[in-house]
């Protein structure tokens, strides 16, 4: 399999973990000021004037599995740890970092998050290590191409 498809599933399916993780957050009330969705779709709206929800999760879902996927395959070999899963996770560390000052002072929400509370950096950092290492995982557990010839090896 191509390791950039690779790379985009992993990115799906964590992006699927990390989704699923939030709903529960906001279905058991914690941390309801942190709805990474309705921030997204008021930053589209303000700045494209129009959106919504269902947009906002299109955006969600493309960020976690397009880019996230592509770049965390062009940063492998940079990142740290010595295995897929520990990479996932420096990787997820650095996707937090970069949310934090760039979308969440956008979103209204301050450096770090801080204005949404204390907890914010904290609940969005356990967030992406999840993500992190669902994506490090899916990614090494899928089959990959030695070659640009599609044959499979591990």
């Amino acid at each position: 399999m191509n390791i950039y498809i690779r790379s985009m599933i992993a990115g799906f399916v964590a992006t699927v973990v990390l989704s699923a993780l939030m709903i529960m957050k906001g279905a058991m009330g914690i941390m309801p000021e942190l709805d990474v969705i309705a921030m997204l779709a008021k930053m589209v709206q303000d700045l494209m004037g129009f959106g919504g929800a269902g947009l906002a999760w299109l955006m969600h879902f493309m960020i976690g599995t397009v880019i996230w996927g592509i770049l965390f395959v062009l940063l492998y070999g940079r990142l740290p740890g010595d295995n897929a899963v520990t990479k996932g996770i420096s990787f997820g560390v650095l996707a937090w970092l970069l949310m934090m000052i760039g979308p969440m002072p956008m979103a209204g929400a301050s450096l770090f998050g801080v204005g949404l509370g204390l907890m914010a950096p904290v609940m969005t950092l356990v967030l992406h290590i999840v993500f992190g290492a669902v994506l490090g995982a899916v990614f090494q557990a899928l089959p990959a191409s030695d070659d640009n010839t599609g044959r499979t090896g591990r």
